[in-house]
């Protein structure tokens, strides 16, 4: 099915701004492709939900898109471990997280 297709697409390769499409984007990305004139962005859920295996599901912190994922995320948990670059922080150094994940 052609909705499922465009549901598993990653929105960049529409010109998107977004990381992933919702159920009401992949509604208004159906209807500007011409495969239906309107449909509610319901009915996508239910023929999505109908679907036993669900690619258009994921968890982005478990399959990071961003190239220098690893590099740039490698850094925190060498903070937490009071290491900059290599090298342990000093007894003045110190380590303020401001925007912690606590959900994840």
């Amino acid at each position: 099915m052609l909705v499922k297709a465009i549901a598993c697409e990653l929105p960049t390769k529409r010109y998107l701004p977004l990381s992933r499409f919702s159920c009401a984007d992949v509604a208004r990305e159906v209807e500007r492709s011409g495969l239906v004139a309107t449909i509610s962005d319901k009915t996508v859920w239910r023929w999505l939900s109908e679907d036993a295996i669900r690619p258009w599901q994921h968890r982005c912190w478990i399959f990071p898109r961003y190239p220098d994922f690893a590099v740039k995320a490698g850094r925190i948990p060498d903070l937490y471990a009071r290491r900059w670059q290599g090298k342990p922080l000093g007894r003045n150094d110190f380590v303020i997280s401001t925007d912690e994940k606590t959900s994840i």
